[in-house]
Protein backbone atom coordinates (compact mmCIF):
# COMPACT_ATOMS: atom_id res chain seq x y z
CA UNK A 1 0.00 0.00 0.00
CA UNK A 2 1.75 3.39 -0.78
CA UNK A 3 1.94 5.81 1.99
CA UNK A 4 -1.29 8.29 0.65
CA UNK A 5 -3.93 6.43 2.70
CA UNK A 6 -4.87 7.26 6.18
CA UNK A 7 -4.76 5.07 8.91
CA UNK A 8 -7.80 3.68 10.46
CA UNK A 9 -8.76 6.12 13.56
CA UNK A 10 -11.07 3.45 14.65
CA UNK A 11 -11.57 2.61 18.61
CA UNK A 12 -10.95 6.26 19.64
CA UNK A 13 -14.20 5.54 22.20
CA UNK A 14 -17.03 7.24 23.25
CA UNK A 15 -14.84 9.93 25.50
CA UNK A 16 -13.90 11.13 21.76
CA UNK A 17 -17.40 11.50 20.71
CA UNK A 18 -18.33 13.51 23.92
CA UNK A 19 -15.49 15.80 23.34
CA UNK A 20 -16.67 16.56 19.77
CA UNK A 21 -20.35 16.97 20.87
CA UNK A 22 -19.33 19.13 23.47
CA UNK A 23 -16.76 21.25 21.55
CA UNK A 24 -19.52 21.89 18.71
CA UNK A 25 -22.11 22.63 21.43
CA UNK A 26 -20.41 25.02 22.43
CA UNK A 27 -19.46 27.06 19.27
CA UNK A 28 -20.91 29.24 17.26
CA UNK A 29 -21.16 28.99 13.67
CA UNK A 30 -18.06 29.55 11.45
CA UNK A 31 -16.17 32.75 11.15
CA UNK A 32 -16.87 36.07 9.10
CA UNK A 33 -13.72 35.61 6.77
CA UNK A 34 -13.01 36.60 3.50
CA UNK A 35 -13.20 33.94 0.52
CA UNK A 36 -11.36 33.91 -2.44
CA UNK A 37 -11.80 31.15 -5.53
CA UNK A 38 -9.40 30.20 -8.23
CA UNK A 39 -10.99 27.52 -11.29
CA UNK A 40 -8.72 26.26 -13.44
CA UNK A 41 -9.74 24.45 -16.72
CA UNK A 42 -6.17 23.65 -18.29
CA UNK A 43 -4.94 22.56 -21.54
CA UNK A 44 -7.55 20.26 -23.41
CA UNK A 45 -6.36 18.07 -26.32
CA UNK A 46 -9.13 17.38 -28.04
CA UNK A 47 -12.50 18.95 -28.51
CA UNK A 48 -14.69 16.98 -26.50
CA UNK A 49 -12.61 17.47 -23.16
CA UNK A 50 -12.33 21.24 -24.13
CA UNK A 51 -15.94 21.71 -23.93
CA UNK A 52 -16.69 19.67 -21.03
CA UNK A 53 -14.18 21.31 -19.06
CA UNK A 54 -15.02 25.05 -20.36
CA UNK A 55 -18.91 23.27 -18.73
CA UNK A 56 -17.67 22.14 -15.86
CA UNK A 57 -15.42 25.57 -15.00
CA UNK A 58 -18.44 27.65 -16.30
CA UNK A 59 -20.89 26.29 -13.93
CA UNK A 60 -18.69 25.90 -10.75
CA UNK A 61 -17.87 29.53 -11.42
CA UNK A 62 -21.56 30.81 -11.68
CA UNK A 63 -22.09 28.33 -8.61
CA UNK A 64 -19.60 29.94 -6.53
CA UNK A 65 -21.16 33.66 -6.67
CA UNK A 66 -24.51 32.93 -7.27
CA UNK A 67 -25.48 30.55 -5.10
CA UNK A 68 -22.54 30.32 -2.09
CA UNK A 69 -21.87 34.00 -2.07
CA UNK A 70 -18.26 34.46 -3.30
CA UNK A 71 -17.83 38.12 -4.58
CA UNK A 72 -17.57 38.04 -8.67
CA UNK A 73 -13.81 39.57 -8.19
CA UNK A 74 -12.78 37.53 -5.69
CA UNK A 75 -13.55 34.22 -8.18
CA UNK A 76 -10.88 33.92 -10.90
CA UNK A 77 -11.40 31.95 -13.64
CA UNK A 78 -8.55 30.16 -16.10
CA UNK A 79 -9.59 28.56 -19.33
CA UNK A 80 -7.84 27.08 -22.54
CA UNK A 81 -8.87 30.07 -24.48
CA UNK A 82 -8.91 34.01 -22.73
CA UNK A 83 -12.02 35.42 -22.74
CA UNK A 84 -13.46 38.74 -20.91
CA UNK A 85 -14.12 36.90 -17.36
CA UNK A 86 -12.07 34.13 -18.11
CA UNK A 87 -7.75 34.63 -18.40
CA UNK A 88 -5.75 31.97 -20.27
CA UNK A 89 -4.62 29.02 -18.20
CA UNK A 90 -0.82 29.41 -18.34
CA UNK A 91 1.61 29.26 -16.56
CA UNK A 92 2.69 33.07 -15.93
CA UNK A 93 -0.95 33.93 -15.31
CA UNK A 94 -1.70 31.46 -12.33
CA UNK A 95 1.26 32.22 -11.00
CA UNK A 96 0.50 35.68 -10.90
CA UNK A 97 -2.73 35.29 -9.67
CA UNK A 98 -1.72 33.17 -6.73
CA UNK A 99 1.09 35.22 -5.77
CA UNK A 100 -1.13 38.33 -5.46
CA UNK A 101 -3.88 35.91 -3.13
CA UNK A 102 -0.70 34.94 -1.34
CA UNK A 103 0.05 38.48 -0.03
CA UNK A 104 -3.88 39.34 0.30
CA UNK A 105 -5.48 36.85 2.45
CA UNK A 106 -5.46 36.62 6.33
CA UNK A 107 -5.57 33.99 8.79
CA UNK A 108 -9.05 33.42 8.69
CA UNK A 109 -9.97 33.82 4.97
CA UNK A 110 -10.59 30.66 2.50
CA UNK A 111 -9.13 30.12 -0.81
CA UNK A 112 -10.39 27.47 -2.74
CA UNK A 113 -8.59 26.55 -5.72
CA UNK A 114 -10.31 23.49 -8.18
CA UNK A 115 -8.56 22.06 -11.35
CA UNK A 116 -9.78 20.76 -13.98
CA UNK A 117 -8.46 19.08 -16.90
CA UNK A 118 -5.51 16.16 -17.95
CA UNK A 119 -2.60 15.61 -15.56
CA UNK A 120 0.70 13.81 -16.13
CA UNK A 121 2.96 12.08 -14.09
CA UNK A 122 6.44 10.59 -15.49
CA UNK A 123 7.20 8.34 -12.33
CA UNK A 124 9.66 11.18 -10.60
CA UNK A 125 7.26 14.34 -11.25
CA UNK A 126 3.55 15.07 -11.33
CA UNK A 127 2.28 18.02 -13.39
CA UNK A 128 -1.28 19.63 -13.72
CA UNK A 129 -1.17 20.32 -17.75
CA UNK A 130 -1.67 24.61 -18.59
CA UNK A 131 -1.70 26.00 -21.97
CA UNK A 132 2.19 26.54 -22.10
CA UNK A 133 4.88 25.04 -19.90
CA UNK A 134 3.09 23.55 -17.12
CA UNK A 135 3.20 23.74 -13.54
CA UNK A 136 3.59 20.65 -11.51
CA UNK A 137 3.80 19.37 -7.83
CA UNK A 138 6.10 20.95 -6.22
CA UNK A 139 5.83 24.35 -8.18
CA UNK A 140 2.39 24.63 -6.51
CA UNK A 141 3.26 23.92 -3.23
CA UNK A 142 6.09 26.71 -3.57
CA UNK A 143 3.87 28.99 -4.84
CA UNK A 144 0.75 28.02 -1.88
CA UNK A 145 3.32 28.05 0.85
CA UNK A 146 2.87 31.96 1.67
CA UNK A 147 -1.26 31.19 1.68
CA UNK A 148 -1.69 32.53 5.25
CA UNK A 149 -5.40 31.82 5.12
CA UNK A 150 -7.37 28.41 4.72
CA UNK A 151 -6.46 26.58 1.79
CA UNK A 152 -8.86 24.45 -0.05
CA UNK A 153 -7.27 22.42 -3.45
CA UNK A 154 -8.71 19.93 -5.27
CA UNK A 155 -6.88 18.42 -8.13
CA UNK A 156 -9.87 16.97 -10.44
CA UNK A 157 -7.06 15.28 -12.59
CA UNK A 158 -5.91 11.99 -13.57
CA UNK A 159 -2.06 11.84 -12.02
CA UNK A 160 -3.32 13.73 -9.69
CA UNK A 161 -2.69 11.61 -6.69
CA UNK A 162 1.20 12.94 -5.89
CA UNK A 163 -0.51 16.30 -5.18
CA UNK A 164 -1.40 15.04 -2.16
CA UNK A 165 2.37 14.81 -0.03
CA UNK A 166 3.63 17.60 -1.61
CA UNK A 167 0.74 20.01 -0.95
CA UNK A 168 -0.12 18.40 2.50
CA UNK A 169 0.07 21.06 5.73
CA UNK A 170 -1.97 22.32 8.28
CA UNK A 171 -4.95 23.83 8.00
CA UNK A 172 -5.14 22.62 4.78
CA UNK A 173 -7.70 20.26 2.62
CA UNK A 174 -5.80 18.94 -0.07
CA UNK A 175 -8.41 16.51 -2.30
CA UNK A 176 -7.30 14.13 -5.39
CA UNK A 177 -9.00 12.21 -7.74
CA UNK A 178 -6.14 9.43 -7.58
CA UNK A 179 -5.12 7.15 -5.03
CA UNK A 180 -1.68 5.90 -6.62
CA UNK A 181 0.72 7.13 -8.88
CA UNK A 182 -0.57 4.68 -10.95
CA UNK A 183 -3.86 6.25 -11.71
CA UNK A 184 -3.24 8.33 -14.35
CA UNK A 185 -6.31 7.84 -16.57
CA UNK A 186 -8.74 10.47 -16.88
CA UNK A 187 -11.32 11.19 -14.33
CA UNK A 188 -14.70 11.99 -13.99
CA UNK A 189 -14.51 13.45 -10.48
CA UNK A 190 -14.80 16.63 -11.78
CA UNK A 191 -18.01 16.17 -12.78
CA UNK A 192 -19.29 14.84 -9.64
CA UNK A 193 -17.58 17.72 -7.79
CA UNK A 194 -19.57 20.33 -9.56
CA UNK A 195 -22.69 18.14 -8.88
CA UNK A 196 -22.45 17.80 -5.35
CA UNK A 197 -22.12 21.45 -5.43
CA UNK A 198 -25.09 22.29 -7.39
CA UNK A 199 -26.63 19.69 -5.13
CA UNK A 200 -25.41 20.85 -2.04
CA UNK A 201 -26.77 24.35 -2.97
CA UNK A 202 -30.28 23.16 -4.23
CA UNK A 203 -30.93 21.59 -0.16
CA UNK A 204 -29.62 24.07 1.95
CA UNK A 205 -31.75 26.17 3.98
CA UNK A 206 -31.02 29.74 4.54
CA UNK A 207 -29.14 29.30 7.62
CA UNK A 208 -27.36 25.68 6.90
CA UNK A 209 -23.71 25.26 5.94
CA UNK A 210 -21.97 22.81 3.29
CA UNK A 211 -18.82 21.97 4.10
CA UNK A 212 -15.96 20.73 2.02
CA UNK A 213 -16.20 17.11 3.36
CA UNK A 214 -19.81 17.63 2.33
CA UNK A 215 -18.99 17.85 -1.24
CA UNK A 216 -16.46 15.33 -0.85
CA UNK A 217 -18.27 12.52 0.14
CA UNK A 218 -21.02 13.28 -2.24
CA UNK A 219 -18.80 13.67 -5.49
CA UNK A 220 -17.07 10.77 -4.43
CA UNK A 221 -20.55 8.41 -3.53
CA UNK A 222 -21.54 9.65 -7.67
CA UNK A 223 -17.88 8.58 -9.30
CA UNK A 224 -18.45 5.15 -7.40
CA UNK A 225 -22.44 5.15 -8.95
CA UNK A 226 -20.78 5.72 -12.18
CA UNK A 227 -18.54 2.50 -12.23
CA UNK A 228 -21.11 0.20 -11.00
CA UNK A 229 -23.58 1.27 -13.23
CA UNK A 230 -21.66 0.97 -16.15
CA UNK A 231 -19.93 -2.17 -14.86
CA UNK A 232 -16.74 -0.83 -14.98
CA UNK A 233 -13.48 -1.38 -12.49
CA UNK A 234 -12.93 1.39 -10.87
CA UNK A 235 -9.73 3.14 -12.08
CA UNK A 236 -9.94 6.27 -9.99
CA UNK A 237 -10.69 6.56 -5.93
CA UNK A 238 -10.30 10.17 -4.50
CA UNK A 239 -8.67 10.73 -1.42
CA UNK A 240 -8.67 13.80 1.16
CA UNK A 241 -6.18 15.00 3.31
CA UNK A 242 -6.81 17.68 5.99
CA UNK A 243 -4.59 16.68 9.31
CA UNK A 244 -1.23 17.82 7.35
CA UNK A 245 0.57 14.23 7.88
CA UNK A 246 0.45 13.49 4.38
CA UNK A 247 -2.02 10.73 4.25
CA UNK A 248 -5.13 10.64 2.57
CA UNK A 249 -8.40 8.60 2.95
CA UNK A 250 -11.19 7.86 0.75
CA UNK A 251 -15.02 9.03 1.69
CA UNK A 252 -16.14 6.10 2.90
CA UNK A 253 -12.83 4.73 4.51
CA UNK A 254 -13.90 2.68 7.56
CA UNK A 255 -13.10 4.75 11.01
CA UNK A 256 -12.23 7.69 8.70
CA UNK A 257 -12.90 10.42 10.83
CA UNK A 258 -13.76 14.09 8.84
CA UNK A 259 -11.82 16.92 11.39
CA UNK A 260 -10.69 19.73 9.65
CA UNK A 261 -12.54 19.47 6.38
CA UNK A 262 -15.72 19.30 7.93
CA UNK A 263 -15.34 22.78 9.89
CA UNK A 264 -14.54 24.78 6.51
CA UNK A 265 -17.44 25.93 4.90
CA UNK A 266 -18.08 27.13 1.49
CA UNK A 267 -20.87 29.08 1.89
CA UNK A 268 -21.27 32.14 4.02
CA UNK A 269 -22.20 32.43 7.51
CA UNK A 270 -25.64 34.38 8.37
CA UNK A 271 -23.57 35.98 11.12
CA UNK A 272 -21.27 37.63 8.81
CA UNK A 273 -23.11 40.64 8.00
CA UNK A 274 -22.35 43.42 9.63
CA UNK A 275 -19.99 42.21 11.87
CA UNK A 276 -18.08 44.52 13.97
CA UNK A 277 -14.24 44.09 14.14
CA UNK A 278 -14.49 43.18 17.67
CA UNK A 279 -16.59 40.31 16.83
CA UNK A 280 -14.90 39.38 13.86
CA UNK A 281 -11.25 39.05 15.99
CA UNK A 282 -13.47 36.90 18.96
CA UNK A 283 -15.07 34.87 15.84
CA UNK A 284 -11.37 34.19 13.89
CA UNK A 285 -9.83 33.15 17.31
CA UNK A 286 -12.88 30.83 17.84
CA UNK A 287 -12.29 29.04 14.39
CA UNK A 288 -8.14 28.87 15.23
CA UNK A 289 -9.54 27.10 18.61
CA UNK A 290 -11.95 24.41 16.58
CA UNK A 291 -8.76 24.08 14.37
CA UNK A 292 -6.56 23.43 17.32
CA UNK A 293 -9.02 20.84 18.52
CA UNK A 294 -9.43 18.83 15.72
CA UNK A 295 -5.93 18.71 15.09
CA UNK A 296 -5.30 17.04 18.33
CA UNK A 297 -7.54 14.57 18.22
CA UNK A 298 -5.85 13.50 14.85
CA UNK A 299 -2.98 13.34 16.99
CA UNK A 300 -4.70 11.51 19.96
CA UNK A 301 -3.51 7.74 19.72
CA UNK A 302 0.03 8.85 19.21
CA UNK A 303 0.58 10.97 22.37
CA UNK A 304 0.16 9.99 26.17
CA UNK A 305 -3.27 10.25 27.37
CA UNK A 306 -2.64 12.36 30.21
CA UNK A 307 -1.04 14.93 27.86
CA UNK A 308 -3.91 14.48 25.43
CA UNK A 309 -6.93 15.01 27.87
CA UNK A 310 -4.90 18.28 29.80
CA UNK A 311 -4.74 20.27 26.07
CA UNK A 312 -7.87 19.19 25.47
CA UNK A 313 -9.55 20.54 28.38
CA UNK A 314 -7.30 24.06 28.05
CA UNK A 315 -8.56 23.83 24.61
CA UNK A 316 -12.47 23.25 25.25
CA UNK A 317 -11.98 25.88 28.22
CA UNK A 318 -10.82 28.78 25.83
CA UNK A 319 -13.07 27.91 23.28
CA UNK A 320 -16.53 28.43 26.16
CA UNK A 321 -15.00 31.22 27.13
CA UNK A 322 -14.68 32.85 23.31
CA UNK A 323 -18.07 31.35 22.51
CA UNK A 324 -19.98 32.75 25.90
CA UNK A 325 -18.76 36.17 24.43
CA UNK A 326 -19.47 36.05 21.45
CA UNK A 327 -23.33 34.79 22.40
CA UNK A 328 -22.72 37.95 24.58
CA UNK A 329 -22.30 40.22 21.74
CA UNK A 330 -25.15 38.91 19.54
CA UNK A 331 -27.66 39.34 22.44
CA UNK A 332 -26.57 43.23 22.66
Amino acid sequence: MEGGRRRSTAGRGPALVLVCLVAWSIAAPAIAADRYAVVVSGASGEQKYAERYDEWRTRLVNLLADRYGFRRDRVFAFGEKATPRVQLASRENVRRTLAALAARTRAQDLLLIVLIGHGAFDGTTAKFNLVGPDLDAAEWAALLRPVSGRLVLVNSAGASFPFLPALSRRDRVVITATDSRAARYDTVFAEYFVKAMEQAAAEIGPDGRVSIWDVFTAASAGVKRYYEQRGLLPVEHALLDDAGDGFGKEADQPGADPSFAQSVYLNADSEETGMDAATRELSARRDDLMAQIERLKARKNSMPQADYEAQLERLLVELAKVSRQLRGKGSQ
